[in-house]
């Protein structure tokens, strides 16, 4: 039966075993922190089997969250002053001394205003984003004080939403369950699972729809739908700690409220959960049945919902009738501009009485009492909690993420219409284009100038077509692999390989199929071998060319930026090529760019192949008649093929030597891009 205080669709949160409940009100001592949550001989027992009981899972132990005394400061450095010394730099201070608990079965919301503290609570409990925090403090599971290990047992789902848009839903969670499940389950146990979280997050009817890009060409599923997806991506481990930040965000009334339901549906199942939310309407705001209320980094109120109107009542801000609470509350706490004393003045005074409240000393006191319990009786759960903590990030074996890793990579190619139609389309067009316009060119002393250029041309537009490519799609992957990578899912290392090598085929394909047919139109050297080593060298410089935009997109982080980089970048080892200037011209000063130009190498071979064995180059030796004046033949410029490839300072010895150094250019760039990568994933996780 509904209680006075519930409101429509409200449940009271769901009590961890051994966990008595406990009457409403602010009377001391009336809440107690459970700390008998594990069956404690069970566990023993199963120890001395040679079991290890998992903190998450399906029927997994409730968690109770506990945090003491927590103090988070900042540097803010100085101002450089006129003389150009800089000003010494102070620290702000952004928590200040925040307790609190969240028991089993609790949907707890965070609030407060902009600047409040809420995401730098988020982070600190979460593990993730405070490398430049002093922090400070206590963080307890069920009594048992913990470091890292609540990364470890607990899921965040962060605002925006990051997936492949190539694969369904199903096929995204199967994913994510290969990877990500415990060891001990086998892969039908997986796929069982998958299918129970697909049905709990009310996704049955989109599991086969691809979840597509609202901002590309393949639209997909709903703004709500890629919401709880994402909660059902956390969900297969069934961690028994849910972080949320901003779950609500960017979508409708209805969808919002969808969300909270699926939130509350976790919690009544024995999840903890918090989540940042910011302005909710008062029909979400109600589903919530515990808030946490800061204003400048200091804690306002927490507890029960409806205990928040009666403390705000005793220290005189009513909240009016018909007035959603949340926005009384936020306006309350609010800092308003131009009016900062009188505002902090009235926060500071409400920060104050809640620190003396029985409420808050409740929170501290239980804290306390159950760190002494553990200490003195679980030495079961110490040891699991210890153990979760230095145990690996990863669930699946090595051999498991590649095959799983290189599955994605190339389902997800081969479905995206940038990545292979288009990019098929462009190289038979306008390998047709360049053919029609070099169309059997002649072997004569003008057909030396159109060959060469039609060399050049092809070399030039094989890798920029791929580049372009993977700088229109790479930089949105890297942010989405940032994120699974902080969650454990996979290593760097892995991923960086099974993404190059399943685009290689892609790569060769189109290199293939674009040098085919300019090579027999345009009429390059009739050679069986020579065609094989033109399109193996263009493949190899394809390859190259990708390396180094792997490497900018890295760097960049953003499609638009990678854009604009890529250019200033390619642009003077395009100009070094000995095409647009003669090697034996480059200036001193730009020996060194030559050197790492791939254009030179890939050219230099590319012509050899062709020039190498031209023993003779037609030359009209005729005089020009013109009525009264005769003029005689220009010398031939050129003879032989020998003679071309003087012209340009090019010689046939260095092609073995050539090669090699586009292997050690490849290599040089594919492992910067994968230091640059772990770089990023490391201060990702910091």
């Amino acid at each position: 039966m509904m209680s006075e205080d519930e409101t429509p669709g409200e449940k009271s949160p769901l009590l961890s075993p051994n966990h008595s409940s406990r009457p409403n009100g602010n009377r001391r001592g009336s809440r107690r922190l459970s700390t008998k949550t594990f069956d404690v001989a069970s566990i023993e027992a199963a120890f001395n089997n040679g079991v290890r009981p998992s903190l998450i899972g399906p029927g997994s132990y409730p968690i109770t969250l506990s945090w003491e005394h927590i103090n988070v400061k900042v540097k803010v450095h100085g101002k450089r002053s006129i003389c150009g010394e800089s000003l010494p730099a102070n620290e702000k201070h952004i928590l200040d001394d925040i307790n609190g608990v969240v028991e089993p079965g609790s949907l707890v919301a965070i609030m407060g205003a902009s600047g409040s503290g809420k995401s730098t609570l988020l982070n600190v409990l979460t593990n993730r984003n405070n490398r430049d925090y002093m922090t400070t403090g206590t963080f307890r599971l069920n009594g048992v004080e913990v470091s890292g290990g609540v990364s470890n047992i607990s899921a965040y789902v962060q605002q925006d939403d990051l997936f492949i848009s190539t694969l369904t839903v199903r096929e995204h969670l199967q994913f994510r369950a290969l990877l990500r499940m415990d060891k001990t389950l086998n892969k039908r146990a997986r796929l069982e699972r998958v299918e129970e979280v697909i049905d709990e997050m009310g996704l049955i009817a989109c599991a086969d729809s691809h979840i597509g890009n609202p901002g590309g060409s393949k639209k997909g599923i709903s703004g709500g739908e890629k919401k709880r997806l994402s909660f059902a991506s956390e969900a297969l481990t069934g961690p028994p700690i849910f972080f949320c930040d901003e779950p609500t965000s960017s979508l409708d009334s209805f969808m919002a409220k969808s969300i909270v339901y699926t939130l509350q549906d976790m919690a009544r199942k024995g999840a903890t959960i918090l989540c940042t939310i910011h302005q909710p309407s008062s029909d979400i705001f109600a589903m919530f049945g515990h808030i946490l209320l800061l204003s400048e980094g200091r804690v306002a109120f927490m507890g029960e919902r409806n205990e928040c109107l009666q403390f705000f009542n005793k220290q005189g801000y009513p909240c009016p009738r018909k007035f959603n609470p949340a926005d009384h509350y936020i306006l309350t706490l609010a800092i308003q501009p131009g009016n900062e004393e009188e505002c902090r003045r009235k926060t500071n005074t409400i920060c104050d009485a809640y620190s003396k409240s029985d409420n808050a000393q409740d929170i501290l006191e239980s804290s306390v009492t159950a760190s002494q319990n553990a200490g003195e009786d679980d030495h079961t759960l110490v040891k699991m909690v210890t153990e979760f903590a230095e145990s690996s990030r990863y669930k699946s074996s090595t051999l498991t993420q590649l095959i799983q890793l290189f599955w994605r990579a190339w389902t997800s190619q081969f479905r995206d219409p940038i990545l292979f139609g288009v990019r098929v389309g462009q190289a038979v067009v306008i390998g047709l284009m360049l053919s029609l316009i070099y169309l059997d060119q002649d072997i004569d002393q003008s057909g030396v100038q159109n060959i060469c250029g039609a060399l050049f041309i092809i070399m030039m537009q094989i890798c920029f077509n791929n580049t372009f490519a993977v700088l229109s799609s790479f930089p949105q992957e890297v942010n989405l692999v940032m994120r699974e990578f902080g969650t454990g899912l996979y290593r760097l290392d892995t991923y960086y390989v099974t993404k190059s090598m399943s685009e290689i085929p892609l790569f060769c394909m189109i290199t293939i199929l674009f040098a085919t047919l300019c090579y027999w139109m345009i009429g390059f050297y009739n050679s069986f071998e020579a065609y094989c080593i033109h399109v193996g060298i263009l493949m190899l410089a394809n390859i190259i060319a990708a390396s180094i935009s792997y490497l900018i997109s890295i760097i960049c982080g953003e499609t638009h930026l990678a854009l604009t980089v890529i250019m200033p970048v390619v642009m003077p080892l395009l100009l070094l090529s000995g095409t647009l200037l003669n090697n034996g011209d480059v200036p001193d000063y730009l020996v060194w760019l030559e050197a790492v130009s791939f254009f030179k190498y890939t050219y230099e071979i590319l012509m050899v192949t062709q020039w190498q064995h031209i023993k003779s180059i037609d030359c009209d030796r005729s005089n020009m008649d013109l009525g009264n004046i005769t003029i005689p033949p220009r010398p031939c410029a050129y003879v032989t093929g020998n003679d071309v490839l003087a012209s340009k300072d090019m010689h046939k010895e260095n092609v073995e030597e050539d090669v090699g150094i586009l292997f050690a250019i490849f290599a040089g760039f594919y492992i910067l891009g994968y230091i640059v990568l772990y770089i990023r994933g490391k201060r990702s996780r910091e």
